[in-house]
C-alpha cells in the first residue's frame, strides 16, 4: 500500500514538474508578456516579449522585430531574460535527475539510497525553477501595474497591459514548485527502517541449580 501511495506521488509530482518546464519554456520565448491596443489604429495590436516586439495587423499578419541591444532593455527585462533561461536549464536539470529515482524505474534498482537522494536533487531542482519563474513574471507585472496607473503620464498615451505569457508564466512556476514539493515529500516515506533483529533466546536454564530436582539415574538392586 505504501509502495503504491509513493508511486502515485512521484507521477503526480513529475507530471506537475514536467507540465510547469515546458510551460515555462513556452513562455520564455513567446512575445505576449505585454500586449499594447493603439486607440487612433484598434485594427493593430502590439505585444512584447523578452526577445521580441510583434504587431497583429486584423487580416491576421504579424510582423515581428528583435530588441536592438540587450545594455537597451529595461532591467526587468535583462533580468527576467537571464531568471527564464536558467529555469528552463534548472528545469531540464530536475528531470534527468527525478527520472532515474522514481519507483518503477529500473535504474539504480539495487541502491535505494542513491534514488531517493536523485529524487530529492530533482525535486529541489523543479522547486528553484519554479521560483526563478515566478520571480520575472511577478516583477514584469508589477512594473507593469506601476506604469498604468502612472499620473504623471497624459490619458491619451497607450498603456502596456498584461500579456497573455504573463499568466501562463505564472501557472509554470506553480506547477514546477508544487511539482517539486511533491517529489522532495515522497523521499520522506522511501526510507525503509531496519527491520529489527530477532530476540535473542537463551536455553532454559537448567533446573537444579536453583534447587529443581534432577531426575536420578535407574540403579539395578545388586544381588548378593
Amino acid at each position: 500500500m505504501a509502495g503504491s501511495w509513493r508511486a502515485k506521488v512521484q507521477a503526480g509530482g513529475m507530471l506537475l514538474a514536467l507540465l510547469g518546464w515546458v510551460s515555462s519554456c513556452v513562455t520564455t520565448f513567446v512575445p505576449l508578456w505585454k500586449s499594447l491596443n493603439l486607440d487612433l489604429n484598434e485594427l493593430e495590436v502590439w505585444t512584447m516579449g523578452l526577445w521580441q516586439v510583434c504587431i497583429a495587423r486584423e487580416e491576421g499578419a504579424v510582423e515581428c522585430r528583435a530588441h536592438g541591444s540587450f545594455l537597451a532593455l529595461p532591467p526587468e527585462l535583462r533580468v527576467s531574460r537571464l531568471l527564464m533561461c536558467l529555469s528552463n536549464g534548472l528545469g531540464l536539470l530536475g528531470c534527468l535527475l527525478a527520472a532515474p529515482g522514481l519507483e518503477g524505474w529500473r535504474a539504480c534498482e539495487d541502491k535505494p539510497g542513491l534514488k531517493r537522494r536523485l529524487l530529492l536533487a530533482g525535486g529541489a531542482a523543479f522547486g528553484t525553477a519554479g521560483m526563478a519563474t515566478l520571480a520575472p513574471v511577478s516583477w514584469v507585472a508589477y512594473n507593469t501595474v506601476l506604469d498604468f496607473w502612472d499620473n504623471t503620464v497624459p490619458d491619451i498615451v497607450p498603456r502596456w497591459e498584461f500579456g497573455e505569457a504573463t499568466f501562463l508564466g505564472w501557472f509554470a512556476g506553480a506547477f514546477l514548485a508544487a511539482g517539486g514539493l511533491l517529489l522532495a515529500c515522497s523521499t520522506c516515506s522511501t526510507r525503509t527502517a531496519t527491520p529489527p533483529g530477532p530476540t535473542c533466546r537463551q536455553p532454559p536454564a537448567m533446573r537444579g541449580a536453583s534447587g529443581g530436582h534432577h531426575p536420578h539415574p535407574k540403579t539395578t538392586d545388586l544381588v548378593i
